[in-house]
């Protein structure tokens, strides 16, 4: 049964569109994407895009959305064209903010890259290119296509192409990264003025090459440590503000579409694979589509977009709200926690006393929090402590 919300105001509201094909999967990659490449079915994948557009609208109930983003997969597999006709379906099916984000995420190698003049006209404002190292022989351990050459020319290009708005994606902690491999590749990024880095530590997740054949050279946990402690104060060093665990942007300009997810925010999402959570005043639902690409296509075609709705429940709706917010280096109120969840600042307070006893947690102001630099360093033990009973 729902769970009736008392919310004085719905959260922001953003749109994911999955488009997952790569020309092929990393090893360490867990994300749902399909190695294609040329051979991918674009024109009927992007047609159930549409389709599938019409329907989020619907779950949409005339908000406006904050920011879009277009992630894989590779993105910029597909052509301009085909990436503005989604934005134009977008902005003709939805309300935009007049300042919405639109996020395309695209690779640095010649086929990867796609045209990044013709992205900025088919109305993508926001470019996030996937470098992962500056080091060629890191790129090749990391199963990478692309070289250094092809991120500096990707970047320049996507510059000089009108994007003022560039996230570099860099990884650490990789094999055989010594501590000054891993500031030389933030050193590079930093030199090619991007405005928000993404650096965050390679890990062996399940289901991929490298969780079954893990490589070697890899850093222990107090290795990967000193890293991301180095690191970090080398950032703050070129001007980059930390906002969020593997989030830094040094012109205040932080993501919107990700703070949207971390602040306990709604999002539709059309695509295969593609997770949403909407809040309403019979409660806070989940929803997904299809994983599978041909399964997704054929089940749009069929009119049957996504599985059914499920209800996050109250103390899942904690542990969530504080599995994202935890994350966060700016921390949180009770009056967004309330806000976000239609529960009551008390819930929260009660289950923060653990935390706070052990120095995971410190007061920030009046009814606000934030983690401690020990709880950055443990963070899954301290989001362990608001899973539900």
């Amino acid at each position: 049964m729902a769970t009736k919300l008392k919310l004085p105001e719905l959260p922001p509201l953003s749109l994911y569109a999955h488009l997952p094909w790569c020309v092929r999967k990393c090893p360490y990659c867990d994300f749902n994407s399909h190695t294609a490449g040329e051979s991918a079915p674009r024109e009927r994948y992007l047609e159930a895009l549409l389709q599938d557009l019409a329907a989020e609208s619907k779950r949409a109930s005339g908000r406006e959305l904050v920011s879009v983003f277009l992630g894989g997969g590779t993105p910029s597999l597909f052509s301009p064209a085909q990436i503005g006709r989604l934005l134009d379906q977008v902005a003709a099916t939805f309300t935009l903010a007049s300042d919405v984000e639109i996020t395309m995420e695209a690779n640095p190698g010649t086929v990867e890259c796609g045209d990044p003049a013709g992205y900025k006209s088919a109305g993508v404002n926001r470019l996030s290119i996937g470098a992962q190292s500056f080091s060629d022989e890191s790129l090749r351990l990391l199963g990478r296509i692309h070289g250094v050459a092809d991120i500096e020319r990707a970047v320049t290009e996507a510059r000089h192409s009108g994007f003022d708005n560039i996230n570099i994606d860099i990884m650490y902690a990789l094999p055989g990264q010594s501590v000054s491999a891993a500031i030389y590749d933030i050193e590079q990024a930093a030199r090619l003025e991007a405005n928000h880095l993404s650096w965050y530590q390679l890990t062996l997740e399940p289901n991929t090459v490298f969780y079954a054949r893990p490589p070697p050279g890899m850093p222990d946990d107090e290795q990967g440590f000193e890293i991301q402690t180095h690191g970090q104060a080398r950032l703050a060093e070129l001007g980059f503000e930390q906002y969020e665990v593997s989030a830094y942007v040094r012109d205040a300009r932080p993501s919107v579409h990700n703070l949207n997810y971390w602040s306990f925010g709604d999002y539709l999402a059309v695509g295969a694979g593609a997770h949403a959570k909407i809040s309403d005043q019979s409660g806070v639902w989940r929803y997904a589509k299809a994983a599978n690409p041909q399964q997704y296509m054929v089940g749009i075609e069929a009119g049957e977009a996504e599985t059914e709705l499920a209800e996050v429940t109250a103390p899942a709706r904690l542990f969530e709200f504080m599995l994202n917010a935890s994350r966060l280096q700016r921390g949180f109120s009770a009056t967004q926690f309330a806000s976000r969840t239609g529960l009551t600042a008390e819930i929260l307070r009660e289950r923060l006393r653990r935390p706070i006893e052990k120095g995971l947690i410190e007061v920030a102001g009046a009814d606000s929090w934030r983690v401690t630099s020990l709880g950055q360093r443990f963070l899954n033990d301290l989001q362990a402590e608001f899973l539900p009973d």
